[in-house]
């Protein structure tokens, strides 16, 4: 492979921990629907637990059931929509922040992130992290299709960084959607399977494998001289 230019991250439990972010929203929904969920506190440690438990992808409505409420017709629409556009408080986990500083004078920096643009938006910018990439690609603003795993937005972000794939490397936490574009261009791909990760446990898609997997990104440096 030729020498690497360009390093690339995923975002959520990648550069920081999600379940924070998913707190954060919790307690912003605990506040701003206090009149029928009751004490805050108590109810934001219940959405916690169900975040954490198969009722992950639906946790308003497990919470209402849970609490023995009925759904008005719009209910958990405007839960969800104050779970997206909360301002977060989350911050860089520390092994990212050193990993950010370390690259910046070698390195094009990228970030490639799935998911709706105005809630990664806000995340990016709760972490302060406009003016430490040199792109930034949030998949959505492509329109639908181009979504991990499609190759498409690697493709984009390669042309915003003006680096070619197989000079650009790939680091993310979920097996499942993360790497299988990036493999079929020719990048480098690598797993930061932090212990406890949301996605640690995923199984990698057909082509998705990571080409290494990093505990933690104190061994990124390492991953990327052994290419």
């Amino acid at each position: 492979m030729p020498d690497i230019a360009a390093v690339v991250f995923d975002l959520d439990d990648t550069l920081y921990p999600e379940r924070e972010y998913a707190l954060s929203g919790f307690r912003a929904v605990a506040d701003a629907f206090a009149d029928r969920l009751g004490n805050p506190s108590d109810s934001a440690a219940i959405m916690l637990r169900l975040f954490e438990s198969e009722h992950r992808p639906r946790v308003f409505d497990a919470l209402l059931a849970e609490m023995g409420l009925t759904d008005d017709g719009a209910l958990i629409e405007r839960m969800l929509e104050t779970y997206r556009n909360h301002i977060p408080t989350i911050r860089l986990f520390d092994d990212a922040e050193d990993a950010l500083k370390a690259l910046r004078a070698d390195y094009r920096l990228g970030l490639l992130t799935d998911g709706r643009l105005g809630t990664q938006g806000l995340k990016i910018d709760a972490l302060d992290l406009r003016d430490r990439f040199d792109a930034i690609l949030i998949t959505s603003e492509l329109g639908p299709g181009f979504s991990k795993p499609s190759p498409r937005p690697f493709e984009f972000i390669s042309t915003r960084l003006q680096v070619l794939g197989s000079r650009s490397v790939y680091v993310a936490d979920n097996p499942d959607k993360d790497f299988a574009g990036p493999n079929a261009l020719g990048w480098m791909s690598i797993q930061i399977k932090r212990k406890g990760g949301i996605y640690a446990d995923e199984n990698p898609v057909s082509g998705g494998e990571p080409q290494h997997i990093i505990e933690t990104m104190d061994h990124l440096m390492g991953a990327i001289n052994r290419s």
